[in-house]
């Protein structure tokens, strides 16, 4: 993904212009509703992730459409526009670089982050986003593996690969863990499922819905649809 160049806010050419907060949030909304996602994203998905109703989240998307930031027919699916990902490349760098700061310089676990990083992210000014890239040595993901767009809005998205699309054998290295559930998120930390840690696939049961899996040094561990879907790894080529 290669959005438009991104300036400071409110120079020339500021990507997020005078955009209010709420249109923020839904500019993030759809960001990460396609980030990993193949299916289309409608106003139905984008209002389950704000918190309101689909009628609301449809004024909000003709909204979007009319600043020229996103492209919708109605009835059709929801995309950003080269706009729109500038915009939203600058949103997701500012909240990746503060969650990934929060957890790194002052103990934050994983799972606690969200809330406060959100509320920074609308605060913080351009230059202490910077300072915080450069104090945290310029990290290219976030703490749940979330790949961080570059200053210029540029984002490196790594090939992964769905736990859920795994077998009984394959085995992996946890590269990314959805950031939805905080529950989830902690529970996963306190059994060892957390970024770079080593998956071997023991058990398949697609009718159940469940995965047994064992992760390097900890005991084997039977995971529910919900609980595997939320995990990508990098696995070997299988040759």
């Amino acid at each position: 993904m290669q959005p438009a160049s991104i300036a400071p806010d409110g120079g020339p050419g500021d990507p997020l212009g005078d955009l209010t907060a709420a249109s923020r949030q839904y500019l993030k909304a759809i960001w990460d509703a396609s980030e990993w996602d193949r299916n289309p994203v409608t106003t139905k998905s984008i209002a389950e992730r704000v918190g309101v109703s689909p009628s609301t989240a449809s004024d909000a998307v003709r909204r979007l459409a009319h600043k020229g930031l996103v492209k919708h027919e109605p009835y059709g699916a929801v995309a950003l526009s080269s706009r729109g990902e500038a915009a939203a490349a600058h949103i997701i760098r500012r909240m990746r670089l503060i969650e990934s700061f929060l957890v790194r310089e002052l103990g934050y676990g994983w799972h606690e982050v969200h809330d406060d990083a959100d509320t920074l992210a609308h605060a913080a000014s351009d230059d202490l986003i910077e300072r915080i890239d450069c104090r945290l040595g310029h990290p290219t993901r976030d703490p749940h593996g979330d790949p961080i767009p570059a200053a210029d809005g540029r984002v490196t998205t790594p090939a992964l690969r769905p736990l859920s699309t795994c077998e009984t054998g394959d085995t992996g290295t946890v590269a990314r863990i959805a950031d939805s559930d905080p529950a989830m998120l902690e529970y996963f930390g306190s059994v060892g499922l957390t970024l770079d840690s080593g998956v071997t696939v023991h058990a398949k049961r697609p009718f159940a819905g469940t995965m047994r899996i064992s992760v390097t040094g900890f005991a084997e561990m039977e995971l529910g649809d919900i609980a595997v879907r939320s995990v990508w790894l990098t696995t070997a080529d299988r040759g």
